[in-house]
């Protein structure tokens, strides 16, 4: 076999690596902020309920749990917005269903590509490069904690397709 593409398709694999790893850690992330948009949304709507109870409770007993409820229902957003947690969800699900896209794509040059010739290979491998450029380029900054969670699930075997073992 030619060695260009030899070298064509081992950093096809280790792109497609890439891909996998980056697509995890973003699915990882967007779960966490689906948890985080949720919890900034109901808490200070429930805050803001128990905050309101002020007009039917005239005991001053109740007077700092309500102004903490209060200052909760009032505070929540302005944390949420501040913490950057308002990251869209749609951009976070965009760029890991791109690189998931992406990490096959990389997988299918580097499986069905090497059956053809070195120039054929390297202008489908380019073309998926400058995707890739792409797709990185417009995908927000995955925070580290995603690629430690991604690396372990990687690790355990969540993404290794054993053909021996279908059911």
């Amino acid at each position: 076999m030619d060695p260009r593409i030899d070298q064509i398709v081992e950093e096809a694999k280790r792109q497609e690596e890439s891909c996998l790893y980056t697509s995890t850690a973003l699915f990882s992330w967007q779960k966490e902020v689906r948890v985080f948009r949720v919890a900034f949304i109901v808490i200070p709507i429930i805050c803001g309920s128990f905050a309101s109870a002020r007009i039917f409770v005239r005991d001053p007993c109740y007077d700092w749990p309500i102004a903490i409820a209060a200052m909760v229902a009032g505070l929540f957003p302005a944390v949420f917005k501040a913490l950057d947690l308002d990251v869209s969800l749609k951009t976070i699900a965009d760029s890991a269903n791109r690189f998931k896209t992406l990490q096959d794509r990389f997988r299918q040059a580097s499986l069905i590509g090497a059956t053809r010739n070195a120039a054929e290979l390297e202008e489908e491998f380019l073309a998926l490069m400058q995707r890739m450029d792409d797709t990185r380029s417009s995908s927000p900054t995955i925070p580290d904690r995603h690629f430690v969670k991604a690396q372990a699930k990687i690790k355990k075997g969540d993404y290794r397709f054993d053909r021996t073992k279908i059911s």
